[in-house]
């Protein structure tokens, strides 16, 4: 009999941690490998963490609302004889769903079977050469242009965090570059004691508000964004989609306005690639992508998430309603997987089932382009010599400038309200 103690594998690109929401084992229970042992929120979804090994259940050394690191023991096993290295889990081999690193020698330890484990006794690691940390910490040092090597870990064996490499960067950095910080995020201004002037209560963010908050102040301290507004007339569109709502339904989704925009952004991204590209300012390069994947931003109780459609451009209106449908309810429902959180081209937010006449989205960087739908309302266009009434729909359109002109926003913007407004027009051009 041998003692397997297992660490939190890495989770994907840029995930350091997660938050126990469940545990699915009990002490003494008898676990398959790949069976999964908790269920953990990240910064992007929910994940089960199956064990790499089958074996009993002989500690469990996190409890649900606990904050779990990557590399971090979670679970000791005992197994029918010693482990072998290919059966596990490597601590940087991610999830399923997630993107695929490099391969790193194992956080992992074997013991004999009466030798205990402390839970808060530190993992050890198998000796290699080089620095310890995680690729996505690699590569962090390498975007910001910092030696890994010359970063003091802190982590279990002196493995270098995440954290690390920012408080080095910024320590490098000296009092020439007061307040910057090495994502390019000014420092936060520090608050005042609010307590002088009554009561207050302290609660964490969420992992997804900590993402949003981080990736908001990210995106607007880096990328220069122009908002373009515009409005479409979808009265024409408005009576087809009440017309085949029924179809969408009996074929599992609701045919809603967000899943009419996502076919005409589709075609208008192909008509204006700027759009469907990013922005590559080491190389000064600009990155076109041949795929068509769209995310919508939907509201959930956790926050703001993110969920990408796939291939938006070979997918008919129904399909496309059906499918966002489907996510939609899985983001509301904590199911949404890491891969269906990545590789968007392109975003849409629509905010017109809440209220509001318009409003100046952010971009989901590295894309290049967010449109935004308020609520449509019934106003008088002047047609033919009279007024007349017509269902209007709100539009924003907000783009890094460094790529796109002014002039190049009006048409974009302009081409997606002639489509919305005008059905035909979709399948005569695109």
């Amino acid at each position: 009999m041998a003692t397997f103690a297992f660490a939190l594998p890495e989770l994907g690109e840029s995930i350091e941690s997660g938050d126990v929401v469940q545990i699915l084992v009990e002490v003494g229970d008898k676990i398959a490998a790949e069976q999964s042992v908790l269920e953990l929120e990240t910064d992007k979804a929910v994940v089960e963490v199956p064990s790499p090994i089958s074996g009993s259940v002989t500690a469990i050394h996190v409890a649900p609302g606990d904050k779990a690191a990557v590399g971090q023991l979670i679970v000791t096993l005992e197994t029918d004889g010693a482990a072998s290295t290919n059966e596990a889990h490597r601590p940087n081999e991610p999830l399923a769903g997630a993107e695929p690193e490099p391969a790193e020698p194992p956080t992992r330890v074997e013991m004999p079977a009466d030798e205990s484990i402390s839970p808060q006794a530190p993992v050890a690691q198998e000796t290699h050469p080089g620095t310890p940390a995680a690729p996505s910490v690699r590569r962090l040092a390498r975007e910001i242009g910092v030696d890994v090597h010359d970063v003091p870990g802190s982590g279990p064996g002196g493995r270098v965090t995440a954290d690390d490499v920012k408080r080095h960067a910024r320590a490098r950095a000296g009092p020439d570059e007061p307040g910057a910080t090495c994502a390019g995020v000014p420092a936060a201004l520090p608050l005042p004691d609010f307590g002088r002037w009554g009561d207050v209560e302290r609660r964490p963010m969420s992992n997804v508000r900590r993402l949003t908050a981080d990736q908001m102040a990210r995106t607007w301290a880096t990328v220069p964004q122009v908002t373009q507004y515009d409005q479409a007339d979808i009265t024409e569109v408005e009576q087809l989609r009440q017309q085949f709502a029924p179809k969408a339904i009996a074929a599992g989704g609701k045919l809603t306005v967000t899943a009419i925009a996502l076919k005409v952004v589709a075609a208008a991204l192909k008509r204006f690639p700027q759009f469907n590209a990013s922005v590559d300012m080491a190389t000064h390069e600009v990155i076109y992508k041949q795929y068509y994947h769209v995310g919508v931003a939907v509201d959930t109780d956790r926050g703001l998430l993110v969920p990408v459609i796939r291939d938006v451009d070979s997918k008919n209106i129904i399909s496309l309603a059906v499918e966002l449908t489907e996510l939609a309810e899985r983001a509301r429902s904590r199911k949404t997987s890491l891969e269906e959180m990545q590789g968007g081209t392109f975003t849409i937010t629509n905010l017109g089932g809440i209220g509001g006449t318009g409003f100046s989205p952010i971009l989901n960087a590295p894309q290049v382009a967010i449109l935004g739908m308020a609520r449509s309302r019934i106003e008088p266009v002047h047609e033919d010599g009279q007024f007349v009434p017509r269902l209007m729909l709100p539009l924003s359109l907000s783009y890094d400038h460094r790529l796109i002109d002014g002039a190049d926003g009006a048409r974009f913007l302009r081409w997606v309200a002639e489509a919305l407004s005008q059905p035909f027009l979709l399948s005569l051009e695109g």
